[in-house]
Formats: structure tokens, C-alpha cells, sequence
């Protein structure tokens, strides 16, 4: 298991209600699914999340399936919800 930082942009920072979390996970499916238990009393945030995309220290994971993504210790998982506006 790797531990890191799990951040929140925009509508995901507020239908978690914080901006940043811990996690341990060995990949990013299992850090998403600890973060969806942690917050399993709002429900905005499984929907926000199910639209989201992610960077694992940056990099994009694109069309990857999380359970593909490894994350090594120290790693920081940006949560990036759709954008709009212009």
C-alpha cells in the first residue's frame, strides 16, 4: 500500500467539503473507492466523481482503468471535475 494526497479542484473540493485527503491504496481504483466510502454521506460527490478526471503526480490517466494506475508512496491524485464556462 502507498500512502499520499488526494486533492480536490472546484465542484469536487465542494461536494467533498475539503480540499485535500489522505490515502492508502495500492492503485487508483482503491484510493477512489476509499474516498467514495469516506464521503458516502453526500451523495454529490459520487456523481462529481463519476464525471471527473484525474492527474496522478501530474500526469494525465486519460482512458486508463484506475485499477491499471498504480500509485507509489508520496503520491498526489488531483480530482479535476468538467469545467465550464470561457
Amino acid at each position: 500500500m502507498a500512502r499520499g494526497t488526494i486533492r480536490y479542484w472546484a465542484a469536487a473540493k465542494a461536494a467533498a467539503g475539503v480540499a485535500e485527503e489522505a490515502y492508502d491504496a495500492a492503485n487508483l481504483a482503491e484510493a477512489l473507492a476509499g474516498a467514495l466510502d469516506r464521503h458516502a454521506g453526500r451523495p454529490e460527490f459520487a456523481r462529481v466523481i463519476a464525471r471527473s478526471s484525474f492527474l496522478v503526480d501530474g500526469n494525465p490517466v486519460g482512458t486508463r482503468s484506475p485499477d491499471a494506475v498504480g500509485l507509489a508512496d508520496g503520491a498526489t491524485v488531483e480530482v479535476l471535475p468538467p469545467f465550464a464556462g470561457g
